[in-house]
């Protein structure tokens, strides 16, 4: 038998071993750390696979993410569990090679995002979010962390199905990257009390916040 098949063999064990629903965490975990990126992805989506176990498969594709190609990137942000494409929402390509996560446009390890790491970020972004397994508490906890940056609050505020979430418009008030006409667009919709609740504790500039208040006191008055 070949050393190919061999491997093959041994690959198809450990997927086996570490997807079995009887196998002991203790086992399976340190198994699924030896197993490449889409043989986690498809232990992931394995129905038969303990929750436990697809968590920690999920913290070891995400803990990877640096190290994959962009087509690789890609392909998950399509097809992964939504945790994954939650992670790949905050995906930055700097167009070599290398990975880094931060705010689109700012230095990250001494060097500045480019044009074509911006086309790549966004392909990734506007791909996860088309996943169907992201879910509206997923999109809201990535646009709330301090990692997100102007492109994705952008992307989701522009988004055909979460831009017309209730809470997710809430959360991009929250956010210091929505831009003016988007938090007048969202503001409009939502009652003033629970507004100026929302304002409490957004990031947002002290100028927008303002408009906002003054725009919502003006619809209050009109009624």
């Amino acid at each position: 038998m070949s050393k190919n098949v061999k491997a093959l063999k041994s690959r198809k064990v450990k997927m086996a071993v570490a997807s079995h629903p009887h196998t002991p965490r203790h086992i399976s975990v340190p198994l699924a750390r030896h197993l490449y990126t889409f043989e986690l992805m498809r232990v992931a989506l394995l129905p038969g696979v303990p929750a436990d176990i697809k968590v920690a498969v999920d913290d070891i594709r995400i803990s990877r993410l640096k190290t994959v190609t962009l087509g690789e990137r890609l392909t998950l942000a399509r097809r992964a569990s939504g945790r994954v494409a939650a992670a790949l929402l905050l995906d930055v390509e700097n167009g070599d090679g290398k990975t880094f996560r931060g705010h689109a446009g700012k230095i990250a390890d001494g060097k500045r995002f480019n044009a074509k790491s911006r086309v790549h970020e966004t392909r990734v972004m506007q791909t996860a979010l088309e996943n169907p397994r992201l879910t509206e508490t997923l999109v809201i906890s990535s646009v709330l962390r301090p990692l997100a940056g102007a492109a994705l609050v952008s992307a989701v505020a522009r988004h055909p199905k979460w831009s017309k979430r209730k809470e997710i418009r809430a959360a991009l008030l929250r956010t210091e990257h929505l831009s003016l006409a988007g938090a007048l667009a969202f503001g409009r919709e939502i009652p003033a009390p629970l507004l100026s609740e929302i304002l409490v504790n957004s990031r947002l500039p002290i100028q927008i916040k303002n408009q906002l208040l003054r725009e919502s006191s003006g619809q209050d008055g009109a009624q």
